[in-house]
């Protein structure tokens, strides 16, 4: 027998806000679904040599949630990968994402279950779903094709409903006040939109299954954050002391009545999940990530910097709050180490077609926006690419990365040109760590990296299934724009990127005829959510899935047939 299961992700919806919006009344859909049922926290993980370490990196996430497996066992880490024969990066919005061939949807469940589909992240289309699928509607670069099976289906929705104005576009400022102004307005359409599709898939069948994710609340948190959350150091500054109504708190709002219209047409007593596989907070990752990582490893092998010296143990300048180019990598840029005052002065103020060209070897931004040759560089626009063609002479390198460093050595008979050999290996790395573990933040001393992380027990292991990088860094909050090394001198101040940046930490929200109101769910991670879903549907829960079911199914006597 069989229960009808309604699952909606809110992508990278922060806990902590969620927790706090719900006692403060402005979510009364998603409080009423705790106060029937149960709540509780994710905390995910990610073995490195067997070793589980704490985890945030989206689309591996949206992966194991649709696997019901770790990045590690699926081989997926990353939408950016590395090849070492020729020191190139692939990364391409749509085919980046996991390629279910190993290990399939857990909703892909055959002709004995009926199931709906509606706009999950990095997933695929699957002609083992016995329903109508919808992917790449909306979201926040979601990592999949823009399509439906039926194939008719996505062309009727576009005529129907319209194109969703926040897919691919959410990539703007948050010093533009334009943008700050459209993308709101743009994810409320997304919102409502996604609500009227919702309820009409609905209203076609009675599903088993109707999985569907808002990514709204995952574009506001990257690009509003800071608008909306005082423990960002923009905050103040952007939100006229907390005076300005908060975006963020919006946008969850609307989420949260569209929550409601969707209930409103499934059945009464079907199973309700609501879900984030990790949340947001300010953006203590990118920056460090992006930036100031590849350019510790440039001091490291040239002795110099390149961008944004300072003088360790100084008072940092204040921090940036009326960036002044139209780009962040243009602000990174701006940077660019020149000791003459005059000519930095000149740099900092003059329009991009006069800087054009490489300064210490890099690779210039302003080449990468006004060369057509250069477009297709992937990740282009990344600071740490613009050391890449410098990959080949240096002992280790930062690889593109969102959220977590990522450190690569250029390894003597993996790289084409590598210069470290197998046997120096496990030295360098331990000589990295020690320097990474020095790291302070230079407004306040403390510690900037939290854990270093070594991938691989042999330095010539070609698993794989293994991560691109060598070392992988866990950045400690609270956010920063300044990092003091005693070894290789102050980074900073630095423009601030994305407002918000992914947190490990998840949610799970749930109710049904067999869930108890006030039940306390077990410790749990997004690899975890599968089996909770198939379990609450009283479907088979296959072997491989390494997750375990966090709330026990109904009894049988409430299935509906």
């Amino acid at each position: 027998m069989k229960h009808s299961t309604i699952a909606l992700g809110l992508d990278a919806a922060e806990p902590r806000l969620i927790e706090e919006w719900m006692s403060a009344g402005h979510l009364p859909n998603l409080s009423r679904i705790r106060q029937e049922g149960i709540y509780g926290r994710l905390d995910n993980t990610v073995n490195y040599c067997g070793v589980p370490t704490e985890y945030s990196t989206t689309e591996p996430l949206w992966a194991t949630f649709s696997t019901g497996c770790r990045a590690n066992t699926l081989g997926y880490w990353d939408t950016v990968s590395y090849n070492p024969d020729n020191y190139e990066i692939v990364c391409d919005i749509v085919t980046s994402g996991y390629d279910y061939q190993e290990y399939p949807p857990f909703y892909a469940l055959g002709e004995k279950y009926k199931v709906a589909v509606l706009d999950v992240p990095v997933t695929t289309l699957s002609a083992q779903i016995n329903g109508p699928q919808i992917l790449g509607w909306g979201g926040h670069y979601p990592y999949t094709v823009s399509a439906s099976n039926p194939p008719e289906l996505f062309p009727s929705i576009i005529e129907k409903y319209g194109k969703n104005p926040v897919l691919h576009n959410d990539n703007g400022l948050w010093w533009n006040p334009k943008y700050v102004t459209w993308i709101q307005e743009a994810l409320k359409q997304s919102i409502d939109g996604h609500s009227a599709i919702a309820r009409d898939l609905l209203q076609r069948d009675n599903w088993d299954l109707f999985l569907m994710v808002f990514g709204e609340t995952h574009t506001v948190g990257h690009d509003l954050y800071n608008h909306s959350q005082a423990d960002h150091p923009l905050y103040n500054h952007l939100s006229k002391n907390g005076t300005k109504p908060d975006p963020v708190l919006n946008i969850y709002k609307q989420v949260d009545t569209a929550i409601g219209e969707i209930l409103a047409e499934a059945p009464q007593d079907a199973n309700v999940v609501c879900f984030s596989a990790h949340g947001m907070a300010a953006n203590f990752t990118d920056l460090l990530s992006m930036a100031v990582l590849p350019e510790l490893l440039y001091r490291f092998h040239y002795g110099k910097a390149a961008i944004a010296p300072g003088k360790v143990g100084s008072t940092p300048g204040k921090i940036v709050t009326n960036p002044i180019r139209n780009s962040w990598p243009n602000e990174i840029w701006s940077q660019v180490y020149e000791p003459n005052p005059i000519k930095k002065l000149f740099r900092t103020w003059t329009h991009k077609k006069f800087l054009r060209g490489q300064k210490h070897g890099l690779l210039s931004p302003y080449s990468l926006l006004d060369e057509p040759i250069e477009q297709e560089l992937a990740m282009g626009w990344m600071p740490s690419m613009w050391y890449s063609p410098l990959w080949p002479e240096m002992k280790a390198f930062a690889l593109p990365a969102f959220t977590n460093g990522h450190l690569r050595i250029n390894l003597k008979g993996r790289e084409r040109d590598g210069v470290v050999e197998p046997s120096e290996y496990d030295a360098l790395c331990a000589e990295l760590t020690e320097i990474l573990y020095d790291l302070r933040d230079g407004r306040n001393g403390n510690k900037v990296v939290k854990q270093v992380v070594k991938t691989r027990t042999t330095p010539l292991d070609n698993d794989p299934k293994l991560p691109d990088a060598d070392l992988v860094i866990l950045w400690q909050e609270p956010i920063t724009d300044v990092v003091d090394s005693p070894r290789l001198g102050r980074v900073g101040p630095l423009t601030h990127c994305r407002a918000g940046g992914h947190k490990g930490q998840g949610f799970l929200l749930a109710k049904g005829p067999g869930i108890s109101a006030g039940e306390d769910l077990p410790a749990g991670e997004a690899v975890d959510l599968a089996p909770t879903i198939l379990n609450l549907m009283n479907a088979e829960i296959p072997e491989y899935l390494e997750g375990k079911a966090l709330i026990k199914s109904v009894s049988s006597s409430t299935y509906s047939a």
